[in-house]
């Protein structure tokens, strides 16, 4: 694998996860409890043995930037060995920006020519998967593939959210749908692409199209040079708040289909203070935790259920979390309730606070196709104050301090509150 080269895309807005991604790229977002989104593509690439990858950012990058570091977290550093930040060329105009997916590669078509490689491993930052890419690369190398795309079923409902591919008796990719309203198959692109390095090269220098989905590809199969992978593990677009509560939660399941432990995932803990300046976890007596992830630094005295938690995280005595994603340093008071939460860092949810209790039907009315299924979103170092009551699919937003809420300290099902810019 020393011959092939990865390139990670990581610098999308990621807008469906609304208030999360307000001061970070979608990549940087928490996951897991000591987990980023990114640490399990640069895991991957640590484990399939490639030696050099890029990373290439764009929006709000720079707590991807620290998370990242010198790579040496993923065994990056070293003579042949090494990870690359790659912003946009960006000139006097807004224009100048990556236009997408392929646009991106073909602005830094110079990293890859000054790395002479047989392949390009194209990848997405912001998946929950994990796969050996040497078991792709294989296989696009054994069929004379010049493009290759790494393909899984999925459920009929969602191919419209998916290019969609159709394959022959010999894996040739020989009809292909962005995104159709009415797919003729389920069998979806993973985002995951392996290009022959001169084919890819000349492909970006022969057309001014900006997309891999919407462009090059099509033009591939026209060439006849597109084959498919076809994948049958663990992978999740964590590109919703539900997708992403989704895949926290299957971290917790029994039997759980995300190990990220035994997968070999790490993560930049240097940058997160872990373990270096974290105690362990304290459970303290008359706690009660049921199949949670609770992380390093937590002070549990209250009950948890169905729940990750990450570091740093107090609970205090009377305090109740239920099927809720809880990130860094936050503080539960005594005797509030927190269900069905995706809590981002540094909350603050005062003593008999009730939040995510509500009719689940009544989706939020600013962000309709954003919290939809019973998800209340609260944002980063937000304020709830003591006994307020939140209802189901609201949004707090960050930095929302007590003073900012209504009188009666109440937001019903579906509502927003906004805080200060």
């Amino acid at each position: 694998m020393r011959d092939t080269l990865a390139m990670i895309l990581a610098g999308g807005v990621g807008s469906r996860l609304n208030i999360l991604v307000k001061e970070r790229a979608k990549p940087a977002v928490p996951f897991g409890g000591i987990f980023r989104i990114i640490d399990f593509a640069l895991s991957n690439v640590m484990n399939s043995g490639l030696n050099q990858v890029a990373v290439l950012t764009q929006y709000k990058p720079l707590s991807l930037m620290r998370h990242i570091g010198d790579g040496s977290a993923w065994d990056f550093v070293g003579r042949t060995r090494g990870v690359k930040i790659l912003p946009p060329r960006t000139g006097e105009q807004d224009s100048d920006w990556y236009k997408g997916t392929a646009d991106a590669v073909r602005q830094n078509m110079d990293f890859i020519e000054d790395r002479p490689s047989r392949d390009v491993l194209i990848l997405s930052g912001d998946h929950i998967y994990f796969m050996d890419y040497q078991d792709m690369v294989r296989h696009h190398r054994e069929v004379g593939a010049k493009v290759t795309v790494a393909m899984m079923t999925v459920p009929w409902e969602q191919t419209s959210q998916f290019g969609i591919g159709i394959l022959d008796g010999v894996g040739r990719i020989v009809e292909w749908e962005e995104k159709p309203e009415q797919a003729r198959s389920n069998l979806a692109s993973m985002g995951i692409y392996v290009f022959d390095t001169v084919y890819l090269l000349e492909a970006l220098r022969a057309t001014k199209e900006v997309d891999f989905g919407h462009h090059i590809i099509p033009k591939a199969m026209a060439d006849g040079e597109l084959y498919g992978y076809i994948f049958n593990g663990y992978w999740r677009d964590v590109g919703t708040i539900s997708s992403l509560w989704d895949a926290n939660m299957d971290m917790i399941r029994n039997p759980a289909p995300l190990d990220a432990e035994g997968w070999g995932v790490v993560t930049n803990l240097e940058a997160e203070g872990l373990p270096y300046d974290r105690a362990p976890a304290r459970i303290l007596p008359g706690a009660v935790v049921k199949n949670s992830a609770i992380s390093p630094g937590c002070v549990i005295a209250g009950h948890i259920e169905n729940s990750v938690i990450s570091p740093g995280v107090t609970v205090e005595k009377g305090a109740t979390i239920k099927d809720s994603v809880i990130m860094h340093n936050t503080w539960v008071g005594s005797n509030a309730a927190v269900y069905r939460t995706v809590s981002d860092k540094a909350v603050r949810f005062g003593e008999g606070a009730r939040v995510g209790m509500g009719d689940a039907s009544v989706p939020n009315r600013e962000f309709p196709k954003h919290l939809y299924a019973g998800l209340t979103l609260i944002g980063k170092t937000a304020e709830v104050p003591e006994d307020a009551s939140v209802g189901t699919n609201c949004v707090v937003f960050p930095r929302t301090g007590r003073d900012l809420w209504p009188e009666d300290r109440r937001l019903a099902d579906g509502d927003s509150l906004v805080g200060k810019a």
